[in-house]
């Protein structure tokens, strides 16, 4: 029996010394991985940046993990991310294939595209259609302040009570996020907004959360009907509604005459010569679910955060309005170019973007080639987590860094500034591809929404709880607002 015991263990030893994880020359430093599992039993997989944070006290601001065996380096604060993702961009810019987002998402679309002549191609024309139909512009003004009006009604209804406003940002981001690819919208009470919301909210925890690292560790559990399949499910039903939106869209468009995203993709396809593949119909359909996914659960969570801290803050909520309203005296509306001279409000919502560190660890990048950096050897196809977290709250970077305080982004003569380490949407050729769209709805909303109402906490709430919910996209926890009407100065 003792024998046999013995047998055992010296084959359990024999295999983990056989497959045990060997760290590559002059790779960065970490924690020593096991094999099978990496560094997966050291890290609280629900939340990591605490960890991440700990590691980067420990083996310096660039490190490595193992995910089971994918080597994985960890970039933390703003001169090693700026010098893999701006400096060395090429080197950096990849996408790792072996992940399950990727096998969520069919490789399709752009954001999880790897790097090279197609991603280059859709970039370069989602870029460009999406400035011709006005980003910056008046025309795409006119769809988020429309919008905003939408959000205003919905509020009136709610003046002297308290409401939750999750889903109510969420809907007004996918709605306006639809006027541009499709040039429609959706009632809030609509069952496919509904649908398309609780589809990308739920894949947004479960593609960052501990199901999905269980699955990139062991593959050997994929086939297993375990939550992490609920993503799968959630993503075939997004791609079938896109798909028809497209097919019924396609019904009513005239050759030449662009009204939106779609048509001028769809117009693409036209022009392509024949034998060439890279615009198709799938990697329509990755876009359309790309730019939603992007542009809804970002823009709504920084919004529940800029409001959560506002009502927790009147002073600085007060403030603002004193110089909404100042600027915009004998105006109907705002309009993106009066940004220039409300200089305390641009801070808040700067701030608010800052707080919410919506994208915390951005999406992971890959190396493309063997590469250098910070003195450390990094293999071609070495997995790279940008810890943007990091920078947002990085001592020497900001003169609050752990505080809501607009005084981040202001002078000492009380002008808007906006610091180097301002990375929320990333940096380099993958930054974000909606930061101009973001910041436009920000603003436009956001002012709209203070000019006409007050935002209080509710009294029976009790102490404010500003914790966030980690996920692929972080998200205050669920709160009530209460809401009051203002009297815009001029209005009887």
């Amino acid at each position: 029996m003792l024998g046999s015991l013995v047998l055992v263990w010296i084959c359990i030893f024999l295999v983990f010394l056989f497959i045990r994880i060997q760290r590559p020359k002059n790779f960065p430093p970490g924690p020593r991985p096991i094999p099978i599992f990496g560094n997966l039993l050291q890290l609280n997989i629900l939340n990591p940046l605490k960890d991440f944070k700990r590691l980067a006290r420990r083996y310096g601001n660039v490190y490595s993990l193992y995910i089971g065996r994918i080597p994985a380096v960890v970039l933390n604060g703003f001169k090693p991310i700026r010098e893999a993702l701006v400096t060395n961009a090429a080197d950096f810019s990849g996408r790792p294939q072996n992940l399950m987002v990727n096998s969520v998402s069919q490789r399709n679309g752009f954001v999880f595209a790897d790097y090279g002549p197609s991603w280059k191609e859709h970039r370069r024309f989602a870029l460009m259609t999406l400035r011709n139909f006005g980003l910056g512009k008046q025309s795409m003004e006119k769809r988020i302040l429309g919008e905003a009006e939408h959000i205003v009604a919905r509020l009136e209804k709610c003046t002297g009570s308290y409401m939750n406003p999750k889903t109510l940002f969420h809907d007004a981001a996918s709605n306006i996020i639809y006027l541009v690819l499709f040039s429609t919208r959706f009632d809030y009470e609509d069952e496919t907004l509904k649908e398309f919301v609780r589809c990308f909210t739920e894949n947004a925890k479960i593609v960052n959360g501990p199901w999905s690292m269980i699955y990139d560790t062991l593959p050997v559990v994929r086939a297993l009907p375990l939550p992490f399949k609920k993503a799968f499910q959630n993503y075939r039903t997004v791609k079938q509604m896109v798909t028809d939106m497209i097919n019924k869209h396609n019904t009513t468009r005239l050759l030449g005459e662009q009204r939106d995203f779609v048509d001028c993709y769809l117009d693409q396809l036209n022009k392509e010569e024949e034998g060439r593949c890279s615009f198709d119909e799938e990697h329509l359909v990755g876009m359309v679910i790309d730019l939603h996914g992007a542009g809804t659960d970002t823009t709504s969570n920084t919004l529940l955060t800029a409001f959560l801290y506002l009502m927790t803050h009147p002073d600085i909520q007060e403030k603002c309005q004193q110089e909404i309203d100042e600027v915009l005296k004998g105006k109907a509306q705002a309009s993106f170019e009066d940004r220039h001279n409300m200089p305390y409000t641009q801070a808040v919502i700067h701030e608010s973007q800052r707080i919410a560190d919506t994208v915390p660890l951005s999406v992971f990048h890959c190396t493309t080639r063997d590469t250098q950096l910070m003195g450390y050897s990094i293999p071609k196809g070495t997995l790279i987590i940008p810890n943007l977290s990091s920078i947002l709250s990085e001592e020497g970077q900001w003169k609050f860094p752990h505080e809501f305080n607009p005084a981040n982004f202001l002078n000492e003569q009380g002008q808007f500034e906006k610091p180097e380490a301002f990375l929320p949407f990333s940096a380099g050729p993958r930054m974000c591809l909606g930061e101009g769209l973001a910041r436009m709805e920000l603003f436009l909303i956001l002012v709209t929404l203070l000019r006409r109402f007050q935002f209080v906490w509710p009294e029976d709430a009790g102490e404010p709880d500003f914790t966030p919910v980690y996920g692929i996209t972080v998200t205050p926890k669920p709160y009530r607002m209460g809401v009051r009407l203002r009297q815009i100065p001029g209005e009887m």
